[in-house]
């Protein structure tokens, strides 16, 4: 997460030990993300450059209104059942705070329930607004940051991309969840292909077996230490790292279209995986050239299963992760 900009410092308030302080605006805005990236299942993932912001002006009282445009804008609720609303309240809370009422405007450009990460997006969101609101003694640093968000989220493998940028190993240790980030190859070049239809990722984790081969789990480990080297160093080896062997054919019943497309993708070459818990297609490009032939087979395929209204996108990574702006304090 990069560090708090402070771009105009209005009259300072000073808020009391019962409540955050009023007439404060802020704006975050945090990437969409991919996770798993093929054999990383819940441990990788990565920054992309579609973003969510959210502005969060707080009062004295008058309680929570939300405003929303974009991506679940005739869906979301627009009172403090939002998301990001109560993930707010919950930090504020949680640091000893109360807040007499803000006016919440969500601009949402990251597909929801396509596996790019919108949840994780809402609540990095919402814990980093809560987090900025708090006087500066109170506020949580970026390891407890990235804990708060797991927690919330249930695993960290979205979270750490979206608040550090680039690519985050994520695990878990004694309770605690961490993460380390690498730069990904400047050759690395995400291209998606998004469908019209949405998959909970409580779905898809029902279709999970509780146990695996000793063997799927060993070569799964392999490929997930080359896809590190793919990333990061040699693009070249990115279809071979990214096979995976735990989740991906198991999930396939559930986005029959998606792992057709994913075949078809990865015969002909290309570094093809379920993005997240899909449906979303993500291929890992090494260069433009692949990635512009990538996004012309895609359409191609599109085009002759007939499937519509499909989004196909090529998105950079994105290497800042979430940012903080204090418009006022």
């Amino acid at each position: 997460m990069k560090q708090v900009d402070q771009v105009s410092q209005g009259a300072q308030g000073t808020a009391s030990a019962a409540q955050v302080a009023a007439g404060q605006d802020i704006t975050v805005r945090v990437p969409a993300t991919s996770a798993n990236l093929g054999p990383g299942f819940d441990s990788l993932g990565m920054a992309v450059g579609l973003f969510d912001s959210v502005r969060v002006r707080t009062r004295d009282s008058g309680g929570i209104s939300v405003r929303v445009s974009g991506e679940g804008a005739d869906t979301l609720p627009t009172d403090g059942t939002h998301l990001v609303a109560r993930t707010i309240v919950d930090t504020i809370r949680n640091a000893g705070y109360g807040v007499g009422g803000f006016e919440l405007i969500c601009e949402n450009v990251i597909p929801h329930g396509r596996g790019l990460g919108s949840s994780a997006s809402a609540i990095v969101s919402g814990v980093l607004a809560g987090n900025a609101l708090l006087p500066a003694a109170a506020q949580l640093d970026e390891a407890g940051l990235l804990h708060a968000c797991s927690v919330l989220e249930g695993h960290p493998d979205n979270v750490a991309p979206a608040l550090s940028g680039g690519l985050a190993v994520s695990w878990e240790d004694e309770g605690r969840f961490r993460s380390v980030t690498a730069q990904v190859h400047p050759d690395v070049i995400p291209v998606v292909a998004v469908p019209a239809t949405e998959l909970s990722t409580e779905s898809a984790r029902g279709l999970l077996p509780q146990n695996v081969p000793h063997r799927d789990a060993a070569a799964n480990s392999g490929r997930a230490a080359l896809l590190m080297h793919a990333m990061v160093t040699d693009p070249s080896l990115l279809l071979a790292g990214t096979e995976d062997f735990l989740h991906q054919s198991y999930r396939a019943p559930a986005m029959q279209p998606s792992a057709a497309l994913i075949e078809t993708l990865r015969a002909a070459g290309f570094a093809a995986v379920v993005s997240g818990a899909g449906p979303t297609v993500m291929v890992l490009a090494a260069g433009t050239d692949q990635a512009a032939a990538a996004e012309a087979l895609i359409v191609r395929h599109l085009a002759a299963q007939a499937l519509e209204n499909w989004r196909v996108l090529r998105l950079g990574v994105d290497r800042d992760g979430a940012r903080v702006v204090v418009h006022q304090r």
